[in-house]
């Protein structure tokens, strides 16, 4: 029998509707997060919205500021350049277990996720673009069998999702170059090189990595700082 995933808890809805917010810059780095207006936005009382903002501190989305409490986190290149050393290495990683584990499963289903890239692509719409990347780094490490690859990289994904956010709004060109190399990496697991996949995986991770820091650097005025006006959200228990 297929086995049927858990629904969402009310948390982890509430910090997914925040991410969303952080990510699409509704909320702006430098914002003040209130639970309270936060709460009732979403439609939930504080509790839940409390623990989501602790989860969100955690992964480095949110965090303390003297005087204000609790506010978006602004982008820090150093600390992008830590967490892509960090992925690299565990994408490669993914790659080459994927080559050596699952080339037949990457060969039959592979080919989809490379055709809602592309697709994404054409949409022009940057969350379409997100979701597909996110997803074919996912595919990958399932087959790599790996299931640790994963967890260590769960908590890092909201910070991840932000910072392409960022950029693929302005550089239009890196999302035709992402997907081609989406295709090599995936043509060499298909063949069962583990050694180009894992090498063409950390230099697809390493050359992102610097287009996105050498944005964040260059980026030199802040954004503004404003509190702007929450999306009404329900959600469901």
């Amino acid at each position: 029998m297929r086995i049927v995933p858990p629904a969402p808890s009310l948390v982890d809805q509430v910090v997914e509707a925040i991410t969303d917010e952080i990510v699409s810059g509704v909320l702006t780095s430098g914002s003040r997060l209130i639970q309270d207006d936060l709460a009732q936005a979403y439609g939930v009382s504080r509790q839940p919205v409390q623990q989501a903002l602790i989860l969100l501190r955690g992964c480095g989305l949110v965090q303390s500021a003297p005087g204000r409490g609790l506010i978006v986190a602004p982008l820090d290149p150093g600390f992008v350049r830590d967490l892509y050393e960090m992925r690299a290495v565990l994408e490669g990683l993914a790659a080459r277990l994927a080559a050596e584990r699952a080339s037949d499963r990457a060969a039959v289903e592979g080919p989809a996720y490379i055709a809602a890239g592309h697709e994404a692509v054409r949409s022009g719409l940057v969350s379409r673009k997100i979701e597909t990347d996110i997803a074919f780094h996912h595919f990958l490490g399932e087959l790599s069998g790996n299931t640790l690859i994963g967890e260590t990289m769960a908590p890092h994904w909201p910070c991840l999702k932000r910072v392409m956010s960022d950029v693929l709004q302005k550089e239009e060109g890196m999302s035709q170059t992402v997907w081609d190399e989406h295709e090599d990496i995936l043509a060499a697991i298909i063949a069962g090189r583990s050694t180009d996949a894992e090498r063409l995986s950390r230099e697809h991770i390493s050359r992102a990595a610097r287009v996105f820091i050498r944005h964040l650097e260059i980026q030199q005025e802040s954004r503004p700082k404003q509190r702007r006006t929450l999306s009404a959200r329900k959600f469901s228990l």
